[in-house]
């Protein structure tokens, strides 16, 4: 059982702590605080444009924690491409904020109603991919998502959270575009 702090109190937020309080972990939502005290896995359930913020207000009491970034840095005002550099990612970015945090890319390439329900289109089991360069860290990760019923694949190095967030930015925009439900989307089929 770990403690787990989300920032943002939103749809994702909602859908996360069921999923980790049915794991058997206890979850403490964070708002617009800025002294709260911080669990051993903390989440940032909010846009990208609010990390920095969270970053700043937080960062000495992030050393030595997992953060898990589930951005999507996309830019809102076109919803056409991502705000960071084309070799990089959100969580490489966040990674070089804060270099005594350990952090992992997950949660990005699925919807909260994906979580809720743990099912993709209400057929497929909800498959939650994880980067990160920290092994010790996401196998922390993975034991606090044990009973939860959903299924976590290692997606590899930090490195592959570009990929992730392309992957979650084209998912992003067939949803916005109604190409897709909110319910829908890609999944992991073996």
């Amino acid at each position: 059982m770990a403690a787990i702090s989300i920032f943002g109190k939103g749809n994702m937020a909602q859908a996360l702590k069921a999923r980790y309080e049915e794991a058997g972990n206890t979850v403490s939502l964070i708002g617009h605080e800025t002294d709260a005290n911080l669990g051993d896995i903390v989440i940032l359930a909010v846009p990208y444009p609010a990390v920095a913020e969270i970053t700043k207000n937080y960062a000495d009491a992030l050393a030595g924690k997992i953060l898990v970034d589930i951005t999507n840095p996309l830019d809102f005002s076109t919803f056409d491409s991502l705000v960071v550099p084309a070799d990089g990612s959100a969580a490489a970015e966040i990674a070089k904020e804060l270099p005594n945090t350990k952090v992992l890319k997950a949660f990005n390439t699925t919807f909260a109603a994906h979580l809720a329900t743990k099912k993709v289109a209400d057929t497929v089991d909800t498959t939650v991919l994880v980067a990160g360069d920290d092994a010790d860290a996401k196998a922390t990760f993975t034991a606090a998502l044990e009973g939860s019923g959903l299924r976590i694949i290692d997606a590899g190095s930090l490195k592959r959270a570009r990929e992730l967030e392309a992957t979650g930015f084209l998912q992003l925009t067939f949803a916005v575009s109604e190409k897709v439900s909110w319910t829908g989307g890609f999944a992991i089929l073996d």
